[in-house]
């Protein structure tokens, strides 16, 4: 759509990188990536044919007196070198379809998705292991990255903020590996609720811990001392983390069991061998124990859910707040409900870094409503996905302590002159959310994704290294007691590739995990994420085409929600001086004017300050577009704002294998706010979008940004521009499908005894057609004796009516109630022109706009419309819900006692097919996907056709002629 012309004008050398004077951050990070130009080339390549040497060499100082296995004569043979051609040819085939369809995520271009030009250290890394394929199994498989992996968890916990000191007293040790992530974190939290009832079985009279029954104690959720054998099944499941993990501990120390005997006893017992279900059905666990999180998670938890045999359903979405962070208000209803009906909980989860808004959840709030339902009975372990935000730990400075007022002033900078790009702070709340995460139980983070590390290296850690022990599985083939501990039995893979780890672990070590390292990098990107949040701020005015709307509220918005006194003009003043303030002091500065003219300025009237408040918590922007009528009424259709937000991001991403990432000079990505799962936070969007308050879902635009180099040369401005055009183009479009103007209009005809019956063929996307219109009118006679005729010859064939020249349905058609019409047949014969319509009178006139539709399609049986005179019944199917299908019969035989008077028919009543479960066949495929013979979707076999017999039930139709829904 357009990407030729928009990229004729993205062309030329807009972005000149200069050297900024002392910015040795930006300095450094530019040293870390190949670069969107390739500018490191050489040094990207000098270290490949290091590699390649260095495997060279390894080969060749193996017991080198072996000599070659490959011989210079079979080398210069015609087959081996016929084969090198063959590879050499499907290489550069490959590598240029590569470089040819690829998605450019090294460009500043890219804006999309959560992708970057991967650093230099983590591609050599995975480059170098590569070439050795290890599988990070067990040591004897991968020596120097078994390693490399526990050394790589090492380093996550530290930049977590977990201990690693096992001297470090009331603070356990913490632990992490490379692995999938989120699948594991929910089977170790599902086989630590579910450990002290497989343990009490152990215990039992005759059970092999028998003899601990009479003096094991442990203390309960709420503090008491109890016999382990006298815990209730509520007690048992509710134990706190700590207290279960110290268990085996002492078990050793005062009872002198050994861990090979507690391991063997437990292959009996415990969850992993007897199963969820027993346990459950032993204790009569009768509520499923459940996950609590923000209902925006990943879909992978639910996934995950279903994967462990906890259930998707178990895993249970709590609502979000308006900027779409986990509501605190709400998670503390969800627990006092299972508090109060004894339902345990597994975890409550805390999203930092939400992939879709890049929301930080208060995880400060989780841990302290934990501490409030402990003393109360109900434990459940807290765990952090950082799966996006765990990276961002390293921006905070080495002497954070929350609460400090230190935290809220913009960092120091070092920089100056052309190519300066600033650092940027996080939020305060967002710093001690972070902050937070030592004192989570388990984090995932991701190194894939804000550790500009290839796929597919995840990480889990433990805040209690002991955790690892719940999941071990060993492989005999590999695994021999006496070595190096074996990373692989602490996880749900067989074999995984070493090269994760390796790759992990040197990017690591040299780009550094503290605030001089990732933390300068992400710095300098949150900085540029931030100012293209002013854009989509400030992009519109009152008077452009369209309006741009963050999903993450502006300050003077946030201020306004605070003060009940505040009026809904001053809100809108007060909107309008800030959006003009971002303007003057952001949009047309460059970096360095912005700080050269902070200085001059009090911390709260920084406009770094208001850059870090605007956009999300990290750094992803959603926002969201509608657009005003040439008259200037804003659209409040939420279907049709999302038909604009959908266009612009056709044009500005691939959404089809026909489409070229070469000449799309933007591009952004987008997501849903589903009524179910976003609720009042959709709700809230869509109230200052200017948009109906429905239960439709809300498109969104996404951009995340992973580059610290756009933010020079008018880059992001240009960027911005682009962005425009498309937007005000797309306008353009959706002001002509919504306008209701003149239009051929077209009906089917539905003959009757003394007047014609039409019914106007419906079209969703067009705001001229887009209602459901029926009819009683007159035609000349000599037209309806035609019409009559060809009926007559054809019984099954369809005819209808349609406007000889455009008219405006409303003013035209409605009003005078006569126009000129031509009759056709459905395959396209003329039965009649120049008919003359005549006492064109509406009996059902119903809007189709989405907020007049209903939330969910008939359940329990088909709606009809029901008109016509007692000589000459038709049925029109309701269209309730769109997509839909348009089902119509003419002069239908209806059998019901009593009959239904002959002013009911005149007025319309409504009709349900009782035997026809509509919500179970919608959305229907189209008509024209109906074919012939016995099948699926044979016409033969569609319910809808002539000679049908259906039970009915029929209704007076209590709503007004022109009454829209929904209901």
């Amino acid at each position: 759509m357009g990407q030729d012309n928009l990229k004729d004008r993205a062309d030329g050398n807009i972005y000149t990188s200069k050297a900024p004077e002392d910015d040795e951050s930006h300095q450094m990070i530019s040293s870390l990536f190949l670069g969107p130009h390739a500018e490191n080339y050489e040094y990207f390549k000098s270290n490949i044919i290091a590699i390649l040497e260095a495997t060279r060499d390894a080969r060749l100082n193996y017991f080198p007196e072996d000599g070659p296995f490959i011989s210079k004569q079979v080398q210069a043979s015609a087959t081996f070198g016929k084969h090198t051609d063959k590879i050499g040819n499907a290489v550069k085939k490959a590598a240029e379809l590569l470089s040819k369809h690829s998605v450019p995520w090294w460009s500043p271009r890219y804006a999309a998705h959560m992708c970057m030009d991967m650093s230099m250290p983590s591609l050599l890394g995975y480059f170098m292991t590569m070439l050795y394929n290890p599988n990070n199994v067990s040591i004897e498989a991968s020596p120097m990255t078994m390693v490399a992996e526990i050394e790589a968890g090492q380093q996550i916990c530290e930049m977590l903020g977990y201990n690693l000191d096992p001297e470090v007293k009331n603070a356990p040790v913490g632990w992490g590996h490379i692995t999938c992530g989120g699948t594991v974190a929910n089977l170790e939290t599902r086989n630590l609720k579910f450990y002290p009832l497989a343990l009490r079985n152990a215990v039992k009279d005759f059970g092999p811990l028998s003899f601990i029954r009479s003096t094991f104690v442990v203390e309960t959720c709420g503090g008491a001392k109890k016999l382990f054998k006298d815990l209730s099944k509520w007690e048992l499941l509710n134990l706190k983390v700590r207290t279960v993990l110290e268990i085996p501990d002492r078990l050793s120390i005062e009872y002198g069991i050994s861990s090979k005997f507690l391991q063997d006893t437990m292959k009996h017992y415990g969850i992993q061998s007897v199963g969820l279900g027993p346990l459950e059905r032993q204790y009569d666990v009768d509520k499923p124990i459940q996950y609590m999180l923000a209902s925006t998670r990943h879909y992978s938890w639910p996934k995950s859910g279903a994967i462990t045999g906890i259930g998707s359903q178990n895993v249970v979405g709590i609502p979000p707040d308006i900027e779409a962070r986990l509501d605190l208000n709400e998670l503390d209803k969800h627990l006092q409900a299972s508090l109060e009906k004894q339902q345990a909980v597994y975890a409550v989860v805390a999203i930092v870094g939400s992939t879709e808004e890049g929301a930080v959840d208060p995880l400060r709030g989780v841990l302290e409503l934990r501490r409030k339902y402990q003393a109360q009975g109900l434990s459940f372990v807290v765990h952090a996905d950082a799966a996006w935000g765990g990276y961002f730990a390293t921006m905070l400075p080495k002497d954070f302590k929350p609460g400090d007022p230190k935290n809220a002033e913009p960092p120091k900078q070092t920089g100056k002159g052309d190519g300066f790009v600033p650092d940027a702070s996080l939020r305060v709340e967002t710093q001690e959310d972070i902050y937070a995460m030592r004192d989570a139980d388990s984090i995932t983070v991701d190194p894939h994704k804000a550790g500009y590390i290839p796929y597919p290296a995840g990480s889990l850690c433990y805040r209690d290294e002991r955790m690892r022990f719940l999941i071990t599985w060993t492989s005999p083939y590999i695994s021999r007691a006496g070595t190096t501990e074996s990373i692989g039995i602490y996880g749900v893979e067989g074999s995984k590739p070493g090269a994760s780890a390796m790759s992990t672990w040197l990017a690591n070590r040299c780009i550094g995990t503290g605030p001089e390292g990732y933390g300068a990098l992400l710095a300098e990107v949150c900085f540029t994420i931030s100012r293209l949040s002013a854009h989509w701020a400030a992009m519109s005015t009152k008077t452009t085409s369209f309006i741009c709307v963050p999903l993450n509220l502006l300050p003077s918005e946030r201020k306004a929600m605070q003060d009940p006194n505040t009026t809904p003009e001053d809100y809108a003043q007060a909107l309008h001086e800030e959006k003009q303030k971002i303007r003057d002091r952001i949009l047309n500065k460059s970096n360095q004017e912005i700080i050269d003219e902070d200085a001059e300025r009090v911390t709260e009237d920084k406009a770094m300050v208001l850059l870090r408040a605007l956009g999300s918590d990290l750094n992803i922007n959603a926002f969201a577009l509608n657009f005003r009528y040439s008259d200037g009424t804003v659209n409040d259709d939420v279907e049709e704002a999302n038909y604009l937000n959908r266009r612009v991001v056709e044009v500005l991403s691939v959404d089809s294998p026909e489409d070229d990432p070469t000449k799309i000079p933007f591009f952004l990505t987008s997501t849903e706010f589903e009524h179910e799962l976003y609720g009042d936070c959709a709700k809230h969007f869509k109230k200052r979008l200017g948009l109906a308050q429905d239960e439709v879902s809300l498109f969104v635009l996404r951009n995340v940004l992973m580059t610290p180099f756009p933010t020079e040369g008018n880059f992001i401005d240009k960027m911005a521009n682009i962005f425009r055009e498309v937007v005000e183009k797309e306008v353009e479009v959706c002001r002509k499908r919504n306008e209701t103007k003149e239009n051929h209009h077209s009906f089917i005809l539905q003959d009757g005894s003394d007047k014609i019956s039409l019914v106007n063929r419906s079209m969703f996307h067009l705001a001229s057609r887009r209602r459901q219109l029926i009819a009683s009118a007159n035609i000349d006679e000599k037209s309806l004796n035609a019409y009559r005729d060809a009926k007559n010859k054809n019984p099954a064939e369809g005819f209808f009516l349609s406007t000889a020249q455009k008219e405006d349905i409303s003013k035209t058609i409605l009003s005078d109630g006569a126009f000129e019409a031509v009759i056709t047949s459905k395959s396209g014969k003329t039965i009649a022109q120049n008919v003359q319509v005549t006492s064109f009178t509406a009996l059902k006139d119903r809007p189709l706009n989405s907020k007049y539709r209903d939330h969910a399609y008939p359940s329990g049986h088909m709606p009809f419309y029901l008109y016509g005179t007692p000589s000459s019944i038709h049925i029109d199917h309701m269209l309730l819900l769109a997509p839909n299908i348009q089902l119509s019969a003419s002069n239908v035989t209806l059998s019901v006692d009593p009959p239904i008077p002959a002013t009911s028919l005149k007025n319309g009543c409504i009709l349900y097919l009782d035997d026809v479960q509509e919500s179970a066949m919608q959305p229907f495929l189209p008509t024209s996907h109906l074919v012939g013979g016995q099948g699926p979707t044979s016409a033969n076999n569609f319910f809808f056709q002539a000679g049908k017999r259906f039970k009915v039930s029929v209704f007076e139709d209590r709503y007004g002629i022109s009454a829209g829904g929904p209901g």
